[in-house]
Formats: structure tokens, sequence, C-alpha cells
């Protein structure tokens, strides 16, 4: 017997590789926004079961998933304007849906893999707004559950093509930036 050669795949995936985009379109045109300031993001699909019993199986249970439901978790630093104190306008219309009824009620979000990788969805969904407080030293969070009405559809990552999604930073070299 040999021994199984080792798995190629060696480096673990970093929880910061999703982003989380908004659809901040009228009129039926979409165009995504970034989310900003997510400091924690879970997708979530949790299946429904029914247990099957029928005879031929001698007394073992069989299981079907007969439904799907999907939601989205994320906590934010509820981002302002440095000079006017305006709060950012992605996270407003999520604060805003939140407190809706009717067609107002649902946003249009995405997620991907920001470098690139086959994990991209896109879904309609309700928001809760939950401010999580804190003492006088904590920074304003939010956490906002996004819950899936209707299918979570697998897209083409936007990332895609191994570009990712380009963070601006500099860098020095020598002295020079």
């Amino acid at each position: 017997m040999t021994t199984p050669a080792p798995p190629e795949e060696t480096v673990t995936a970093l929880a910061r590789r999703y982003r989380c985009e908004l659809d901040m379109g009228t009129g039926g045109t979409a165009e995504f926004a970034l989310i900003p300031g997510i400091t924690n993001f879970t997708p979530k699909v949790d299946p429904t079961y029914q247990e099957l019993k029928p005879y031929e199986t001698d007394g073992w249970t069989e299981n079907v998933a007969t439904m799907l439901k999907w939601s989205l978790e994320a906590t934010l630093l509820h981002r302002a304007h440095p000079e006017t104190g305006a709060f950012n306008p992605v996270q407003e219309a999520l604060r805003k849906a939140a407190v809706r009824f009717g067609s107002g009620s649902y946003v249009r979000v995405r997620y991907y893999d920001r470098n690139g990788a086959d994990d991209a969805y896109e879904g309609l969904a309700l928001v809760k707004w939950e401010p999580d407080g804190g003492d006088a030293d904590a920074v304003d969070t939010v956490k906002v559950t996004f819950t899936g009405s209707g299918p979570l559809t697998e897209i083409a990552n936007p990332a895609a093509g191994g570009a990712g999604v380009q963070t601006l930073s500099k860098t020095t070299t020598g002295g020079k930036a």
C-alpha cells in the first residue's frame, strides 16, 4: 500500500476574501457599490430536510432536502464623512430599507471572492439593521442581516480573470513612492 500524495491546496483561505456589494441602481439598471466597513461576514445556506421512512430500507431512514433558505450576516463599522458627518450612502440605503414595507424593504445584494475564485452569488433580500451600541470608548458598529427572498443565484465572479479586486496602496522602494 502506498501513501497518498499530500494535497496541493496547502494555503488557507482568509475570511476577508469576500466582497459584498449593494445594488444602488435605479430604473432597472444594476449599479453595484461596495458595502464599506465590513469587519465580519458570514454567508449561510440552510436546507430543510424531510425524513423518509420507506419499508424497503429495513428500518433505516432516508432524508431529502425540500427547501433552501439563505442569509448573510455582517458587522459593519458605521461610516461617516470626516467633514460633513453624513453617513455613507450605501449603508444609509441598508438602514432605510430595514424600516420600510413592500418593495422598498427589499435590496439586491451580491458577494464574491475578491481574488477571483469561483465563489460568487446574488439575490434579493430583506434587511435587518441592528446598532450594537457600546460604552463611551466604543466605535459605532452595526449588525446587518440579509434574509434571502427567493433564490441565491450563482453568478460570474466580477473579480474573475486573475486581477481580483484591486486595492490602492502606496509602496515605497528606495525612498520613492
